[in-house]
This record gives structure tokens, sequence and C-alpha cells, in this order.
């Protein structure tokens, strides 16, 4: 209900009463609330619209470590690789404490899902290629389905070289064969 504004005295008109005094107190007091209204209102948009946590949860509350590392590795695309990493670190839990201590992973190329292995003889690269098949049902019912594809199986790398004063030229030495 609007009231009508105050109109000032006019000269040579009646002092003003009570009930007059009264209104214009009123209508001071009511605008007074209106202001006071509007001042609590805005506050209450700028803690709506400022980063500030309330009652309720939103992205910003804490969470768990591992939570969040999931979190990024999801928003990032990262699985198959945390995957294939952790392969790396568990190693021996995977293809057994024999295999482990002859052959080890080197790399892995995610977008041929290629599991590239070392191994510390030609017979350990052997055997590992022909357990190669069994090796990646194993590595993806670890890691997940279509992770790893193939395996790529190195044998040992060559010793290196050492040219000295006494060397003969054109021999190979110990550097001919393999393991």
């Amino acid at each position: 209900m609007s009231e009508p504004a105050e109109q000032p005295p006019q000269p040579g008109a009646a002092e003003p009463t009570g009930a007059d005094l009264a209104r214009s107190a009123l209508r001071a007091a009511r605008a007074q609330a209106r202001q006071r209204g509007e001042q609590v209102r805005e506050k209450r948009e700028a803690k709506r619209t400022g980063l500030r946590s309330g009652a309720r949860s939103d992205g910003r509350d804490p969470v768990p470590l591992g939570a969040a590392l999931n979190r990024l590795l999801t928003e990032r695309g990262w699985e198959s690789s945390a995957a294939v990493g952790g392969v790396m670190g568990r190693w021996p839990q995977i293809v057994g404490p024999d295999i482990a201590a002859h052959c080890s992973p080197t790399s892995y190329d995610e977008t041929a899902a290629v599991l590239t292995v070392q191994c510390d003889s030609t017979a350990w690269a052997t055997q590992l290629r022909w357990l190669a098949r069994q090796l990646v049902a194993r590595l993806n019912h670890e890691l997940g389905h279509g992770t790893v594809r193939t395996i790529k199986v190195l044998g040992p790398a060559a010793p290196v070289r050492g040219y000295g004063r006494l060397r003969a030229p054109g021999s190979k030495g110990p550097g001919d064969t393999w393991g």
C-alpha cells in the first residue's frame, strides 16, 4: 500500500497534529526498513556468488587424496597410463618371481598398446615369447580389457665394446654373440 508523499507545511497553515507526526514517523521508519532490507538482500546475493563453501557440498570441498587422484586421472584420460605404471611397480606379483628376476618391463606405447619387456638372456627372451599370449591375458585381466595387445620381447643388451690401444682391427670380440 502506497502512502501519499508528505507535503511540506503551508505558510499560515495549522501546526501538524499528533496523527500527522505519527504518519510521517511511520513513513520514515518504512523507508529505513526498505533500505535495510535492500542492503541485506545485496549481502546475501554477494555471499551466493562469492567463493564461499556453505552447508551444502560443492566442488571446492575437501576430498580424500585417493578420490582426488582418481578424479584427476579420469578428467585427463590417464587411466590406462596409470594402470600400466602400476604394472611396472607390481611386475613381480603379476608375472611371478621367476620371470620377474630375469625380465623387466621397460616401456609402454599407449597408441599401439604394446608393452616392451627386456630379458637378461636369450633363453629367457625365448621363454617369454612362448608365454606372451598368456601374459597378455593376465595383464588385461589386471588392467582392463584391451590395455595390452602385444608384448615386445627384447633380448639382453649387447655388451659395451671397449676400444683400447691393444684392440685388433676387424675382430668383434665378445660382441659377436648374444648371451
